[in-house]
């Protein structure tokens, strides 16, 4: 079979196979101009140090990484307590203005009940034999997750960036965090 030109000569038409293997190209062109991957990307802002906001992040980013997911963990201000291997193991929980606490915010204004709250808490994460901090922070940088200390609240608190725990990348900025978002499929500000 024959196929007229545009200059009104005759050409013979591609076969299937010539075809399939255009298309084929075309495809592989397609999917390389667009960066097209199978890898999914989770960014987290990590922005409170206290006990209850510390697990938040931490399962989020370990549950992320075993569907998968390349997670980032950007910690700045409070939340770079998590972070510090010291300060991470003292991590308080606020009694007062926590609509969810056993007291009333009358007496959880009361000098020591911050101290009170924390230990029940712990006592809680013990008798339900929930991971520590620590232990889910471990196992998130063992699955890949990258966690990141904000370098300006490193020098706005004053911390010693080797106080940190072995794993956690530091000296990172505020532009770094965005950018990471930007590529990111799923942001969340904890």
């Amino acid at each position: 079979m024959s196929v007229d030109t545009p200059d009104g000569s005759a050409d013979s038409a591609p076969s299937r196979a010539e075809l399939a293997a255009r298309v084929d190209g075309l495809e592989d062109a397609l999917a390389d101009a667009t960066g097209e991957d199978d890898s999914k990307k989770m960014s987290i802002i990590a922005t409170k140090g206290t006990l209850d906001m510390a697990y938040p992040p931490l399962i989020l980013a370990s549950t992320a990484a075993a569907f998968g997911y390349e997670v980032t963990v950007f910690h700045t201000f409070w939340g770079l307590e998590i972070l510090h291997e010291e300060r991470s193991k003292n991590l308080k929980l606020s009694s007062v203005g926590n609509p969810n606490m056993p007291v009333p915010n009358a007496v959880a204004a009361l000098p020591g009940m911050d101290r009170v709250t924390t230990k029940m808490m712990e006592r809680k994460i013990d008798d339900n034999d929930t991971a520590s901090v620590e232990e889910l922070l471990e196992t998130s940088l063992d699955m890949g997750v990258e966690f990141q200390a904000c370098q300006m609240t490193i020098d706005l608190m004053d911390y010693d960036e080797d106080d940190f725990y072995d794993g956690v990348t530091t000296g990172v900025g505020a532009a770094t965090a965005l950018q990471d978002m930007a590529d990111a499929d799923i942001q969340l500000l904890v």
